[in-house]
């Protein structure tokens, strides 16, 4: 599909979301059925289902969710040129492949169906299927990126399985296949990537506005990831990779200004942190490697936790930071808007608990004069 037909089925998105406005909100603007909790708010209407945007506000983004959740949940490819297509247009997708029949298909389709709004998903047949990846035994599903494919692994055991296992097992596998090797950290895509109950790894750099990150940072980022697509196999199951260009969103976990470059890894089961004692500047594969260990055998030291104190250390910690950064970014501005009602308050107390220091004491020679 090109660019023109991905455009237009945006602007239709579009056009459908105009027409759902006119007849859902009033002349006021406010919703009537729709669970807007805050603006701006992106949904995507399909029939009497809606749909809430939470990914990543980009171009490409947007038009791929329009794409995903304009069509079924499994669209079928008849055509061998069209797995050549889906290559060069997604950098991921899951494909199944043999009859659409069985326990294997119906558990697929219905993760096709609750995964919609974060993947692509396809099925095909053996004969065209077999011009673009290697299997032997059928049923295969099967998930394609970065130029590399990965085969669910029970596909061909599962009529010998229980259903409740192959459902289990299919949707835990499309849940942590569905994101690439070493993928951009973004405040959208955080809490899907911590669903996927792994060690979620982060090598944090700082970007600038123009998305440069500086030589120095660029070579820890590239350090990381090569020595995870080394050993892919080594780390899969137990870690999910990935860099954050924000690092206000690492301080916001670790609730502390680390100096880019660093490494964090996070639990995403119990909301643990864990940092390298080694200078990330001088940290080499070996020490990564040595740093993983510790944290797949537990003898890495483990910060935070999800308790309320944590929690409560959390919200301070964004207050202090939302002011300081309100006074690096405007402290004039900053002065007024705390400035004025402090001192308005400070009038308020002082008339409260100092009013009789205002009020004069009489004078005794009128008051004698008053008595005469």
């Amino acid at each position: 599909m090109d660019t023109a037909d991905r455009t237009g089925i945006a602007v239709d998105r579009l056009w459908l979301w105009y027409e759902y406005l006119s007849r859902h909100l009033d002349l006021s603007g406010n919703p009537h059925s729709m669970l807007v909790r805050g603006y701006p708010t992106i949904m995507f209407i399909k029939g009497n289902m809606e749909f809430t945007y939470n990914g990543d506000r980009g171009r490409d983004e947007l038009v791929d969710y329009a794409l995903r959740m304009s069509g079924p949940p499994v669209q079928l490819v008849t055509r061998t040129e069209s797995v050549d297509m889906l290559k060069g247009s997604h950098t991921i997708f899951f494909i199944f492949v043999g009859q659409q029949e069985g326990v294997v298909w119906d558990t697929y389709y219905a993760a096709a169906e609750g995964y919609q709004e974060h993947g692509f998903f396809y099925a095909t047949s053996e004969d065209i299927a077999a011009q673009h990846f290697d299997f032997e035994k059928l049923p295969a599903v099967i998930v394609y990126k970065e130029e590399q494919h990965h085969f669910y692994p029970h596909g061909h055991l599962a009529h010998e399985m229980d259903p409740n296992e192959v459902n289990e097992t299919v949707f835990q596998w499309v849940n942590v296949e569905r994101f690439t090797l070493f993928p951009k950290v973004t405040r959208f895509n955080i809490h899907q990537l911590l669903k996927t109950n792994k060690y979620l790894v982060l090598a944090v750099v700082q970007e600038d506005k123009l998305n440069q990150i500086a030589t120095h940072e660029l070579e820890f980022r590239d350090m990381v990831e090569g020595v995870i697509r080394k050993h892919r196999a080594r780390y899969h199951d137990k870690f999910q990779f990935g860099w954050i260009g924000e690092p206000s969103i690492a301080h916001s976990i670790i609730l502390d200004q680390l100096p880019t470059p660093h490494l964090i890894a996070i639990n995403s089961s119990t909301q643990h942190h864990f940092i390298p004692e080694d200078d990330p500047m001088q940290m080499t594969p070996q020490a990564l490697h040595l740093f993983l260990e510790s944290i797949r055998n537990e003898s890495a030291i483990a910060y935070g936790g999800d308790t309320y104190f944590v929690r409560l250390n959390r919200a301070l910690f964004e207050v202090r930071r939302a002011l300081r950064d309100m006074w690096l970014g405007n402290p004039v501005l900053t002065t007024v808007i705390f400035g004025l009602p402090l001192g308005f308050l400070s009038l308020i107390m002082y008339s409260i608990f100092c009013g009789d220091c205002l009020v004069t004491e009489e004078d005794p020679d009128e008051d004698h004069e008053k008595k005469e």
